[in-house]
């Protein structure tokens, strides 16, 4: 058995363009996304599907029942293949999934989604301080703008930043291209 899983994070419909929070770059991400994960399923990992959805029904998005909560059908799990609901940024926070990635003695994670400057920055964060071997692939994830102190920050500079953060100390980040040839 492979100790090798990709943790798919929030390629939602929410984030597409007539979603409630459409992301810069989500096709490319989808499709790079959908490259790596029938990488994986064609070597026997672990494919695991995570959901967000808003704890709060008063959200204004990631709303339970809505379409935008789904997964995008470019990405959408295989039957048999786990997904898992989350209502914070951080995959592993209040859900099952670190004791699925331990049941199946997985030791390296990587990790492909949205939004590169929350959930996927929480999650891989998170996998590495549980000690997995983490990886993230840049293109198979996407981010926004972001506003701060009266600035705003392109998306493609969110992503960068995030990018390198997570390079510094807590995976390695590579591109789609990269991890196939790997």
């Amino acid at each position: 058995m492979s100790k090798r899983a990709v943790v798919v994070v929030d390629l939602q419909n929410e984030y597409l363009p007539a979603g409630k929070l459409p992301l810069d770059g989500i096709h490319d991400a989808l499709n790079n996304a959908a490259r790596v994960i029938a990488d994986a399923r064609t070597r026997g990992e672990l494919v695991v599907n995570v959901r967000h959805e808003s704890a709060d029904a008063q959200a204004p998005f990631f709303q339970r029942g809505t379409d935008g909560v789904q997964i995008h059908d470019a990405v959408a799990p295989l039957e048999g293949e786990p997904v898992i609901v989350k209502n914070f940024p951080n995959s592993f926070l209040k859900t099952p999934l670190k004791e699925m990635l331990d049941e199946n003695g997985i030791e390296e994670v990587t990790v492909i989604g949205a939004m590169s400057h929350m959930c996927i920055d929480a999650t891989a964060r998170a996998a590495s301080d549980f000690g997995y071997k983490t990886k993230v692939v840049h293109d198979a994830c996407a981010t926004r703008e972001l506003e701060f102190n009266g600035s705003t920050v392109p998306a493609a500079q969110v992503h960068t930043a995030l990018m390198s953060a997570l390079a510094f100390g807590y995976a390695s980040v590579i591109s789609t291209d990269e991890y196939l040839a790997g």
